[in-house]
């Protein structure tokens, strides 16, 4: 990645967390924590790596990507938006009754949704499905899909990680991101899902392991992803809930909670 590209990336991930919090203050409700922790691998995705375009979805001819991690929509909105969707304005109605920004995605509603997604665990599956049909349509494109750390512990999860291994879906880059908390406390304490790397190769899966927030390591990830063949890859990317915002980061209670006036005016100015 050129440095043109990167400066271009990172001012983009700084854009869209203010976009983040603002969203949430002005609905008072949300989830910014995990939206502040994975909005590079979004960013990157859709701003540099995938084929995603505007029209003509339905077909095989483009990339897909599964939010299974349903409750970031804040970040999910924010790229979407700026990807030409829906316009930026719409996004000061994110969770209001009137509004098509529910706090989950919802394809029926939602343009450039690829799948609805809610309860955790239900996004993977379907994006293992997808992968298949790809497949069998003998597309070349891929399809992303983005886990949380403590989504791993539904048991779905790995039903679907042991079909995408047996099919040999050399097609599927999933991530997690991984910022070791969930809305109860650490992932460590509620269900412990380490070591995650063991697991999924047991599965037979590709795994690697990167800093979430580094684009160069999320780039160098996805295109050994892309280089190996016949089985699916996982990308565990080690990230910082919160990230980007002190009083918010590695803080398990911002993982389903708005910040007040006052957290928003410290927010706001050390993301300027």
């Amino acid at each position: 990645m050129d440095k043109e590209n990167l400066k271009r990336l990172k001012d983009l991930a700084k854009k869209f967390r203010r976009e983040i919090v603002e969203m949430v203050y002005r609905a008072n409700s949300g989830h910014p924590g995990g939206s502040l922790s994975v909005i590079d691998i979004l960013t990157y995705l859709f701003f540099y790596e995938m084929e995603y375009p505007l029209e003509n979805r339905d077909n095989f001819n483009s990339d897909r990507l599964v939010l299974s991690k349903g409750h970031a929509t804040p970040a999910y909105y924010a790229c979407l938006s700026e990807k030409g969707f829906f316009k930026k304005e719409d996004l000061e109605k994110f969770r209001q009754v009137d509004s098509f920004l529910q706090g989950h995605p919802e394809n029926e509603f939602v343009p450039g949704v690829d799948i609805t997604t809610g309860s955790l665990g239900q996004g993977f599956p379907q994006a293992v499905g997808m992968a298949l049909g790809y497949k069998l349509d003998k597309s070349d494109r891929f399809i992303f899909a983005i886990l949380g750390d403590g989504e791993c512990q539904e048991g779905i999860i790995w039903e679907a990680a042991m079909a995408a291994g047996h099919y040999k879906l050399d097609n599927l880059i999933a991530f997690v991101d991984f910022n070791g908390l969930q809305i109860d406390g650490d992932v460590e304490k509620v269900m412990n899902v380490k070591p995650l790397e063991e697991k999924f190769k047991a599965f037979n899966w590709h795994v690697q392991t990167i800093d979430g927030h580094d684009f160069e390591d999320i780039e160098n990830a996805v295109k050994k992803a892309k280089e190996t063949k016949g089985m699916p890859s996982m990308i565990i990317a080690k990230t910082i809930k919160g990230k980007g915002v002190s009083f918010m980061e590695n803080n398990y209670k911002f993982h389903g909670k708005a910040p007040n006036d006052e957290e928003f005016k410290i927010a706001m100015k050390e993301l300027s």
